[in-house]
C-alpha cells in the first residue's frame, strides 16, 4: 500500500469513529430529547396527563329515563335527548326551541317532539321536554325532572 492509500484509509477510520462516538454518546433514550419513543411511554405519558383531568356530573352516554305523564324533563346547557315511546311537548320559553337535529329545525315550544329524533338543548334556561302520557327518552346529559 502505498502512502496515499494509507492517509485515506486513516482519514476514513476517522470519520467511522467519530460518527460512532457521537451517535453513542448522543440522546438518552426515552428523554425529551430522543427522537423515537415506544408506544408504551406515549400510553404512559397520556395516562398521567389524564389523572388530573375531572369528569362532570353528566353521563358520556345516553341513559334510558322514565317520565310519567304530565310531568317535565328539563335539560342543562349542552344536554341530548332522543324520546323513545310515548308522546311529549316541546318545553320553551321565548323566540329560541329545542334544536332537532335529526331534521335540523328549531322545536319551539309547544310542539309535538317526533319519536327518534336527536334534540338538542342549547342552554340551561328551562328548556326540555313535558310528557303528554308516559314516556322513556334517551338522555345524555344533565337533567331534572318537574
Amino acid at each position: 500500500m502505498n502512502k496515499a492509500n494509507v492517509a485515506v484509509l486513516i482519514v476514513a477510520l476517522a470519520l467511522i469513529v467519530t460518527t460512532v462516538a457521537v451517535g453513542a454518546a448522543g440522546y438518552e433514550p426515552g428523554s425529551a430529547e430522543d427522537p423515537v419513543v415506544t408506544k408504551s411511554y406515549v400510553d404512559s405519558q397520556i395516562a398521567s396527563a389524564l389523572k388530573g383531568v375531572e369528569t362532570g356530573g353528566s353521563s358520556a352516554t345516553f341513559k334510558p329515563v322514565f317520565v310519567e305523564a304530565g310531568k317535565k324533563l328539563i335539560g342543562g346547557e349542552g344536554t341530548e335527548l332522543i324520546l323513545r315511546s310515548g308522546s311529549a311537548l316541546a318545553v320553551a320559553s321565548g323566540q329560541d326551541g329545542l334544536s332537532d337535529v335529526t331534521e335540523g329545525k328549531d322545536l319551539k315550544g309547544g310542539f309535538a317532539v317526533t319519536r327518534n329524533h336527536l334534540l338538542l338543548i342549547p342552554r340551561a334556561d328551562g328548556r326540555g321536554i313535558s310528557a303528554a302520557e308516559d314516556i322513556w327518552v334517551m338522555v345524555k346529559g344533565t337533567y331534572t325532572i318537574e
